[in-house]
């Protein structure tokens, strides 16, 4: 096929200044210094990110990642001009070939974590405005990766037709299949035809979707006009979450070259082809979407990445609530792994308390255990294994009392209670029965309002007595910086309040979610998505 290759830079138009600006609020991952000294010429990115730049600085790469990987971050914004690897920082710099595609890349990353090898990766503008790379055998590699990719992709966007025998680039990577098998694993809500068609199309002409479940995995054809697209796909694409940490896309290169579509309906698509009959899948609207559209479109959008990928929040909305009301049962998490192990924790201050309230904003926690002879680590039992994963993917590398802890499932699968008479200083704490719990009642508006920590916290429950100047006194009493402070102008019972640091809200919603505000009101602290 002679076609000219697709243009890579995707989307780059799709409104990336009011994406931009959503992500520079959003950012809690602000740096205070973070590349040493791989290169003298990198005294590391020491003001906050927020400002443009066609240099990303990538960060928490797992220790064995290579240049392709981290270079397949960008491909599907633009052409990757250069490649810094920090390696022993699990960092690395990415220059793209311009600022606005750096721009889409960074805002589309903000809402949906790219994950590698189940590290959650984050990315952020560098200071720097471009790369110096010098010869050092580390760099010699990234040219070496580039030159390598650069063949693959035509020298990036549209410069160069494929040639007809694509195998002769070596490792036959223009030669796949422009099928692609997508499992969703963690189905929690539920995934449409539309939802995967909206995703796909990100990076190049979807043709013809057809889904189906087997072995009882929900699971999607998809055919683009050409391997090579479909290839940009699959490696923008594998291992993403659709939704904060569930819906994890599986994609694989199909036997078929091409699917045969019968009918356009909400179970198969062939958008060359829209003569064709509906001719129903016993049910045309099936029961989620029917179950979404009468329970009415009240609750707010569901986090992630989907905000960014442009899904009207009431359709996901519709999709949480009809997972959460209905209990789908196939849309259950696996009885999979919901025990936490929390590493580098400050044993001077960190008690089972004050996990119990922070893991509480992700998930209902079962049980902490500080470990008695480790006391830097702990065991959390979520209540399930989606809260679990939502818990780590927000708080792993996150600062508590002066260290960032460390977030990684445990091989347990519950955690133990002391046995009768067995003294273990009061660092196991079961909180089965808690009042506390955010997550009890199903389709809970907590569901929707799950936002990575932030220097801004939303509090509700204020009782009408209390003024701005007792919660500003309250949150400062403990040594914390008040910003910034506002009322919601709707509704009293809420305000936003902004701390010096993303730290020290952490601190504050430890230390006042349910504080006691008299009149019988018990103060709900959470994190916002909003600044003031």
């Amino acid at each position: 096929f002679h076609s000219s290759v697709h243009d890579i830079s995707v989307g780059t138009k799709r409104g990336s200044d009011e994406l931009f600006s959503s992500c520079i609020t959003n950012g809690p991952y602000i740096m205070s210094s973070a590349n040493g000294n791989d290169s003298k010429k990198f005294k590391g990115d020491v003001r906050s990110p927020g400002v443009p730049s066609r240099v990303v600085h990538v960060r928490k790469l797992p220790n064995d990642i290579n240049e392709a990987e981290v270079i397949g971050l960008g491909l599907p914004f633009g052409k990757v001009t250069n490649l810094l690897m920090l390696k022993g920082k699990n960092q690395a710099f990415l220059e793209l070939n311009s600022e606005e595609c750096a721009q889409t890349m960074v805002s589309y990353y903000s809402s949906v974590t790219p994950v590698i090898r189940n590290h959650p990766i984050y990315m952020q503008y560098s200071t720097h405005k471009e790369l110096k790379t010098d010869n050092s055998p580390n760099q010699v590699r990234a040219q070496a990766a580039l030159q390598a990719v650069n063949a693959l992709h035509g020298g990036g966007i549209g410069s160069m037709a494929i040639p007809a025998d694509a195998s002769s680039l070596g490792g036959g990577g223009l030669s796949q299949s422009p099928v692609l098998r997508v499992i969703v694993e963690n189905l929690f809500y539920p995934v449409t035809l539309d939802v995967l068609h909206q995703i796909f199309s990100k990076f190049g002409t979807v043709l013809k979707i057809i889904t189906f479940t087997k072995n009882n995995q929900f699971q999607a054809l998809i055919q683009y006009a050409d391997g090579m697209t479909a290839q940009h796909a699959k490696l923008s694409l594998d291992g993403q979450n659709i939704y904060n940490a569930c819906c994890t896309l599986r994609i694989s290169f199909s036997k078929l070259t091409s699917l045969n579509v019968k009918y356009n309906n909400d179970k198969s698509r062939d958008y060359t082809r829209p003569d064709l009959p509906t001719a129903d899948s016993q049910q045309s609207l099936d029961h989620q979407t029917m179950a979404a559209a009468a329970f009415g479109l009240s609750m707010p959008g569901m986090p992630g990445a989907l905000a960014s990928l442009g899904m009207s929040h009431g359709s996901m909305a519709a999709a949480a609530a009809a997972a959460s009301r209905l209990g789908l049962s196939g849309l259950a998490p696996s009885a999979g792994n919901n025990v936490l192990l929390v590493s580098n924790l400050n044993p001077e201050s960190v008690t089972p308390h004050c996990l119990f309230i922070l893991f509480g904003v992700y998930g209902d926690v079962m049980r902490v255990k500080i470990l008695f002879n480790k006391k830097e680590n702990a065991l959390i039992q979520m209540s399930d294994s989606t809260q679990a994963q939502l818990a780590m993917s927000h708080l792993s590398g996150q600062r508590l009392h002066g260290r960032d802890m460390r977030v990684t499932f445990s091989k347990h699968t519950t955690v133990q209670l002391p046995r009768e008479g067995h003294e273990d200083q009061g660092l196991t704490k079961d909180y089965g029965n808690s009042p506390l719990h955010r997550f009890k009642k199903p389709g809970s508006k907590n569901y929707s309002n799950i936002f990575p920590p932030s220097a801004t916290l939303h509090l509700s429950n204020i009782p009408p007595s209390v003024v701005e100047d007792d919660l500003r006194r309250l949150f400062a009493s403990s040594g914390a910086t008040v910003k910034a402070f506002k009322f919601f102008q709707k509704d009293r019972k809420m305000a936003l309040i902004q701390m010096g640091s993303v730290e020290e809200a952490i601190e504050s919603l430890i230390e006042f979610h349910n504080h006691d505000l008299g009149e019988n009101h018990h103060l709900r602290v959470s994190f916002s998505k909003s600044t003031i």
